[in-house]
């Protein structure tokens, strides 16, 4: 009977937990048709509701500002935007952050989250994941007279939160292991790495 519940939990339960994200987004993305004016809302000219009409209209909104802004037109205007919105002071803060935040973690050329490291945290000798934010620590490493890296080192289950710290160069430990691998150990609390990336582990963390 055990082996039998076991082997139907291994089917059913990451399916169902499948299906549940997948709808918290759906659902999350629906609701951005609330933006639209009452009487404009699909709801009100179909007269019931399409489950996935949001995710559908992001998509091409995203996707139609993306070939507007491809152009020499489209980045002219997005400058002229730009700089309307750096003459207001709280949204200039805002805006300029979230811009460049953006732009390191989609860009091509972006190093952000592209490279998962072995750091001592939160002690000595106690070892965890993190993923590099930047190699640029600005004022802090040039009042440290140091050489920091950036880390984003994630909470589990939930890597949405965590803690940003900067740590001497010389005390992170570079992986092999791809950012994939690295959020489904922290997802799954270290139950889930593959014996070889396990044994890889262990060892850089033995050495001197």
């Amino acid at each position: 009977m055990k082996r039998y519940l076991v082997a139907g939990l291994l089917v059913w339960l990451p399916l169902g937990v499948t299906l549940l994200v997948v709808r918290l987004l759906v659902n999350w993305l629906d609701g951005v048709m609330r933006l639209l004016p009452p009487q404009y809302q699909p709801e009100q000219l179909l007269g019931f509701h399409i489950p996935g009409l949001g995710v559908v209209l992001t998509v091409l909104v995203v996707l139609v500002t993306g070939m507007l802004v491809a152009n020499f037109f489209g980045r002219k205007l997005v400058a002229l935007w730009e700089r309307l919105l750096s003459r207001i002071p709280l949204v200039r803060s805002v805006y300029s952050a979230s811009k460049q935040l953006t732009e390191t973690l989609f860009a091509d050329s972006g190093q952000s989250f592209r490279q998962v490291v072995l750091v001592e945290f939160p002690r000595r000798e106690s070892w965890t994941l993190a993923f590099v934010t930047g190699h640029e620590a600005g004022e802090v490493a040039r009042l440290l007279g140091r050489d920091l890296v950036n880390l984003y080192v994630p909470t589990t289950p939930n890597p949405t939160s965590g803690y940003f710290i900067m740590v001497p160069r010389m005390d992170v430990i570079e992986l092999d292991m791809s950012v994939d691998d690295g959020l489904k150990a922290i997802l799954s609390m270290g139950a889930v790495m593959s014996p070889d990336k396990a044994c890889a582990l262990a060892e850089k963390a033995v050495k001197p």
